[in-house]
């Protein structure tokens, strides 16, 4: 087995080549804005990308965190898991409706260490939609509030029915009086923790935390008052396609500090969001999270735009080709681990070339980064949760589909 000191020696050297394959995107991006056929579209895709998404997402992610280091300070997670055992199920339902992974992860190590019951795992995977969860805040909050609320009805609902067939003991990893498995448990989570926190490049991190210690407030403002209807540049005076200008540069300078805070070694680089470690700023937590979904986001919207630009296809009417099958396609990628795809199905539902009821089937099929560390603390747990959660999401995604859609 290699050794957490191996691993991070080995992406330390592999961390500043040439080959490091998150650069692709922000170099691909800058080849399509030398182009002239394709500079004046990217342009677009990356203003609104950043004005539009960015700007709303660290806003959200500030007062996420801000409310989280707040209570932290009190121990609030530890005190409402022993005080009421009997509501873990409820518990976990909410912690998974917390946008983004924490809150899903932490309910993952707690059932690890024998403190949660598995109907608890199944609900929080069923609840919670990973980062996506910040895209369709900030584009459709309406939506996203109606997607987090049905996520979390379904998510409780199926945690109680499974704890109520199985028992409350089912599955858990370890019992208080099997301390040789507990340990050997906690320590598997150790090395899992050390292994996914390697290989951040500390001053890639430092300046993404600077960018947007300095950018938060003012590009939030540019975002209300886009909202407003407000035409910036006139208002100020500025010449025209200034504010398009200023969201493309912060959108690729996002990019490339995302891209150069880690190398991708396997999957789970490329799909999920940055490990934070205990030293990390306010900021820069803001900072990791907020450039990786950017990163997706630009991905997303820049190849639906580009394939309607070079194929003139329409790919919402692709997509409503598929008819019955458009839940399913959507629920199936909910299987996957990670955020990332997630962020693409989402991208494209906002973009209207997904219907709504694949929107719900993918929110609750999908179990964002938390799958990560369950597969490697507890990989049958994690494999039956999921299978689990897939359930509930094919009946809801083909029950709005058949009666609304």
């Amino acid at each position: 087995m290699i050794s957490a000191q191996l691993v991070k020696q080995q992406l330390v050297k592999q961390r500043w080549q040439l080959t490091n394959k998150r650069l692709f995107l922000p170099v691909t991006l800058i080849a399509l804005l030398l182009s002239p056929n394709t500079q004046a579209l990217t342009i677009q895709v990356l203003s609104d990308a950043f004005w539009q998404v960015s700007a709303y997402v660290a806003a959200t992610l500030a007062v996420y965190n801000a409310i989280t280091v707040k209570l932290g300070k009190d121990n609030t997670i530890s005190r409402l898991i022993d005080q009421h055992s009997s509501y873990q199920v409820l518990f976990a339902t909410l912690m998974g409706a917390l946008p983004g992974c924490g809150g899903a992860i932490v309910v993952i190590t707690q059932y690890v260490r024998g403190k949660l019951s598995f109907g608890s795992v199944v609900a929080v995977l069923t609840a919670t939609m990973g980062d996506a969860a910040f895209l369709l805040i900030a584009a459709k909050p309406s939506i996203a509030l109606l997607v987090i609320v049905t996520s979390m009805l379904v998510g409780a609902i199926s945690g109680l029915v499974v704890d109520k067939i199985h028992g409350n003991k089912f599955m858990r990893p370890c019992s208080d009086h099997e301390l040789d498995k507990r340990q050997q448990l906690c320590q598997q989570e150790q090395v899992y923790r050390e292994q996914s926190e390697t290989g951040i490049d500390q001053t890639s991190l430092r300046l993404q935390g600077r960018f947007w210690q300095w950018l938060l407030f003012p590009s939030i403002a540019v975002a209300l008052l886009y909202s407003f209807q407000v035409d910036i540049e006139q208002a100020l005076t500025l010449p025209a396609n200034t504010m398009a200008y200023l969201g493309a540069v912060a959108a690729i300078i996002a990019m490339i500090l995302w891209a150069t805070t880690r190398e991708v070694v396997n999957y789970q680089t490329l799909v999920s969001e940055d490990p934070k470690a205990g030293t990390s700023s306010f900021y820069q937590k803001v900072a990791q999270d907020t450039n990786f979904v950017t990163s997706w986001v630009i991905s997303a919207f820049l190849l639906f735009e580009l394939v309607i630009f070079w194929s003139d296809i329409n790919v919402a009417n692709s997509v409503a080709n598929l008819g019955v099958l458009t839940p399913l396609v959507a629920v199936v990628i909910g299987l996957l681990p990670g955020c990332g795809p997630q962020i693409i199905v989402t991208s494209l539902y906002i973009s209207d070339a997904l219907p709504l009821s694949a929107q719900l089937g993918n929110a609750i099929s999908n179990d964002g980064d938390a799958l990560f560390p369950a597969i490697a603390l507890a990989p049958k747990a994690a494999v039956m949760a999921t299978l689990y959660s897939t359930i509930p999401a094919l009946m809801v995604a083909y029950g709005y589909f058949y009666l609304f859609e």
